[in-house]
């Protein structure tokens, strides 16, 4: 499965409030996504504010991206979510 993350500034969504970002997984390309909850329980966002959630999704985006390939592995291609509970158990 070829995984990959493209360049691109993940969009705010205030309804979860998360941010969303791209996957393409063998060449489909797949909206994720983390929620702030996750963003400020495991990556120092400051609040659910935007300007804070992308400042916690930058600083911290290669964990993020690894959590979302090992999902995407085990779930096949499809949108996934990571929420808080995800990397507490995780870690």
């Amino acid at each position: 499965m070829k995984i990959s993350f493209p360049p691109e500034t993940p969009a705010y969504c205030e309804a979860g409030p998360a941010l969303a970002f791209a996957a393409v997984v063998n060449d489909i390309r797949l909206e994720c996504s983390i929620t702030a909850e996750a963003l400020e329980d495991h990556f120092g966002a400051a609040s659910i504010g935007k300007e804070d959630l992308q400042h916690a999704f930058d600083a911290h985006n290669h964990t993020i991206h690894v959590a979302t390939r090992r999902l995407l592995t085990e779930l096949g291609a499809m949108p996934v979510v990571l929420h808080s509970s995800y990397f507490r158990f995780a870690e």
